[in-house]
């Protein structure tokens, strides 16, 4: 589905202003690192900015600050997440806490998700 323009606008604004725990999970999974797979920053998705996408896997990776927990917030990221699967895009959500403590455990996450093998190394 194609972005309207004013989401491809702010996309473009937000690569340019990732949060450290984006910037430490990108630093993670671009350049094909995960299992050869491409990922995507801030993509544009209908009305929506998806943190990272997958197009391969169609998945959609998130990582959600302390405020995604507060007020309405949950909610609405339900409701975001229904959007997209209702689309065939399934959501991956992990902390920023998480990326920032742990990247490799993120990245652990995102390869059981997808049910991904582990490199040999």
């Amino acid at each position: 589905m194609d972005a309207p323009r004013r989401t491809r606008t702010f996309a473009r604004q937000l690569r340019g202003a990732m949060s450290l725990p984006e910037v430490i999970l990108w630093q993670a999974i671009r350049s094909r690192k995960v299992n050869g797979l491409r990922f995507r920053r801030q993509h544009p998705f209908d009305s929506y900015v998806l943190d990272f996408y997958c197009p391969e896997f169609r998945l959609c990776l998130e990582v959600d600050g302390a405020s995604h927990g507060l007020g309405d917030r949950p909610l609405r990221d339900d409701i975001r997440d229904a959007r997209l699967a209702a689309q065939g895009i399934r959501t991956l959500r992990m902390s920023a806490e998480l990326v920032l403590h742990d990247v490799d455990d993120a990245v652990r996450m995102i390869r059981g998700f997808l049910d991904l093998p582990e490199p040999l190394d």
